[in-house]
């Protein structure tokens, strides 16, 4: 297993893998949904507020997740793990879990203090997440999981708490995935 940046590739096939994980998962709806949010975020996001991680394995993508750029209150630099997507045949083998440290690493070398998302805490905790309060960072919409709100710091630092929401990219920044 590869892990890697994109950088100045195609990005049909990160896309098609998120169509089709999430259609797998929660049927082809979804599926339609996470790949157009997915086109979106790699299609309207400047470079510097995005970083692709991707998995390959025998010349094909396997594993992917976005990290984009956060807006804070503070002179901190966050970012958001969202979404993220492992194929279904290699769900459960750990490749997830690598990715994400693949992604931190790759964060902390840009200088990155804070690293969010809003997922599985049982799944992200195995990685370094914990259970971040609306009252420390407040999501940019209302959450309908709060518990599934979590994060870390990346410098050694506590996190400190945020006066206002965080504000996510323009792709992102919609109440529906929330």
């Amino acid at each position: 297993m590869q892990y890697s940046i994109l950088n100045g590739v195609d990005d049909t096939e990160v896309v098609s893998l998120f169509r089709t994980v999430f259609a797998d998962a929660e049927g082809e709806s979804e599926g339609q949904v996470i790949g157009q949010l997915v086109s979106e975020m790699l299609g309207t996001t400047a470079a510097d507020d995005i970083v692709t991680c991707i998995a390959i394995q025998d010349d094909a993508i396997v594993a992917a997740t976005l990290l984009t750029r956060l807006k804070m209150s503070n002179e901190q630099q966050g970012f958001i793990l969202s979404p993220m997507a492992v194929a279904t045949s290699m769900q459960g083998q750990g490749v997830g879990q690598q990715l994400i440290r693949f992604a931190i690493e790759q964060l902390k070398t840009q200088g990155a203090d804070v690293l969010l998302t809003y997922g599985d805490p049982n799944f992200y905790g195995k990685v370094g997440f914990e259970p971040i309060s609306e009252q420390v960072i407040a999501a940019p919409f209302p959450l309908s999981h709060p518990h599934g709100w979590i994060g870390q710091s990346l410098n050694g630092q506590t996190i400190e708490a945020l006066a206002e929401p965080v504000q996510c990219v323009a792709a992102l920044n919609q109440p529906q995935y929330w």
